[in-house]
């Protein structure tokens, strides 16, 4: 079920016009029932404070936007106003806020409006019209008092542009509000020597606003015991119904991974995880080596369920993992895998969980005798990413000790992968590999990264721009 997030709206007008322009106050209402009937339909909470046309009212919808604990806030232009009524508004909710200069159409009818013949009525019409007046004050007001704004020009209907950026902007608010409520499970410790991947969880924290829950392989060890063997037979069904497993996968390994699915379900559920990152070598103890070789399908089928797992305890990843999927455009583990300067793509994907449902056709299961470069052996996914479009998202540890976005948009091809039970794709980006490549690693990111379906810079630095992160554009 989608969290319902308030998203505030509030129009602006001067109240000396109500009493000169007879039905001018009700067309622009009109107008403002629009956005907010088009605002509802993204499953949201529609905080409508109607118009604020003197700096009284603008206390008053200050106090109910601050009450009802918005995400964030459009302000609706809807004639000339004074930014009297702007200011106090911003400043007290302290929320993001995006300016709407919306016209009711995309230019007045000048014959029409010329044949009016009254001047009242023709200036009462052209003031419906005249969104654009009062822009430049707010934003010289806003600027000027520390205050960050966004803006979208365009016309109140049929117009794909500025309805799309509205869009855009409710989706990531949804997105921060599941980054800020975000529990990230912390299962085992560091892949260690990997000195990228170390994070600061304080400033995660700070940063995303999410919290960490520290978890014990022996919980999970416990989880596992425990677990019915009905609940074990109803995971395997749903092993052989979600994967393509092939005929060289034993039967024990199956149910072997099916029990650790079990107990991995269990443990996410105990602490109402919405990520988890995890590694784990079981020195000295074969019960916990057995363990931590059976994770990888329970972990695949958590990331398809809305909980991405990321391995080697990538903290920075699961992050980036979980943004990609509070969009809807799912969000695997990935890293670089070769170049393919003939084709003038990059192989990508990792050994681990992958993402499910973001895979071409279904993924396969394969037993691998050897996990490279950890302990164990078990059963593995093999997938490739959807041929299309398709977002890289790195979180990145910049120099000043804080944490940056780092996005890509290039699209997934069809071709030969390598096909050794690890997710594995090719992607193409428009820099071509060399420059991809340089232009990539210039901003220090981790050697890993997200990988999701959709072309999502834009949701991305909005995103962003949002919880007061920067954003970096590759391509």
């Amino acid at each position: 079920m989608v969290h319902k997030i308030n998203i505030g709206l509030f129009g602006i007008g001067l109240e000396t016009y109500w009493a000169q322009f007879d039905g001018l106050k009700d067309r622009l209402l009109g107008y403002q029932k629009i956005i907010a009937d088009n605002i509802a339909r993204h499953n949201v909470n529609v905080i409508d404070c109607g118009l604020v046309d003197n700096p009284i009212a603008a206390q008053d919808a200050a106090a109910k936007l601050h009450r009802e604990d918005v995400q964030l806030v459009f302000l609706y232009v809807s004639t000339y106003a004074l930014s009297a009524t702007v200011l106090p508004v911003v400043q007290k909710i302290n929320v993001p806020v995006i300016v709407l200069n919306l016209q009711p159409a995309a230019a007045i009818d000048y014959a029409k409006f010329n044949a009016l013949g009254d001047r009242v009525k023709m200036t009462g019409d052209w003031l419906a019209n005249c969104q654009a007046c009062s822009v430049p004050e707010i934003a010289n007001v806003l600027l000027r008092a520390g205050i960050g704004f966004h803006q979208i020009t365009g016309v109140l209907q049929n117009d794909k542009t500025a309805w799309t950026e509205i869009s855009d902007w409710i989706e990531a608010a949804r997105t921060a509000e599941t980054m800020r409520n975000n529990r990230v499970g912390l299962l085992g410790h560091y892949y260690s020597g990997m000195l990228d991947i170390y994070s600061d969880l304080t400033n995660h924290s700070k940063q995303f606003g999410n919290h960490f829950e520290f978890l014990e392989m022996a919980q999970l060890q416990h989880f596992r015991e425990k677990a019915l063997p009905e609940a074990v037979d109803k995971k395997v069904l749903q092993i052989r119904e979600h994967f393509d497993v092939q005929p060289d996968c034993a039967e024990l390994e199956i149910r072997r991974a099916a029990q650790t699915a079990v107990a991995l379900d269990t443990i996410a559920a105990e602490h109402q995880l919405g990520s988890l990152a995890y590694f784990g070598n079981g020195t000295g103890d074969e019960t916990y080596v057995d363990l931590i070789g059976s994770v990888i399908v329970g972990n695949s089928m958590l990331t398809a369920n809305g909980v991405p797992v990321a391995g080697e305890y990538e903290i920075k990843n699961v992050q980036a993992m979980k943004i990609l999927d509070s969009f809807g455009a799912g969000g695997s583990f990935t890293e670089f895998y070769a170049l393919d300067f003939n084709d003038d793509v990059i192989l990508m994907g990792h050994d681990g969980p992958g993402h499910i449902k973001i895979a071409e056709g279904k993924t396969k299961l394969k037993p691998l005798k050897v996990y490279h470069g950890k302990t164990g052996h078990g059963l593995s996914v093999e997938m490739s990413v959807k041929s299309g479009p398709i977002t890289l998202l790195s979180v990145i540890d910049a120099p000043d000790g804080v944490l940056r976005l780092l996005i890509a948009e290039g699209e997934a091809v069809p071709g030969q992968i390598l096909e050794i039970g690890n997710t594995n794709s090719r992607y193409r980006f428009s820099l071509g590999v060399r420059r991809f490549i340089d232009a990539w690693c210039s901003y220090g990111p981790a050697h890993h990264c997200a990988v999701g379906v959709g072309h999502l810079a834009d949701k991305l630095e909005k995103f962003a721009a949002l919880i007061g992160m920067k954003a970096i554009r590759v391509c």
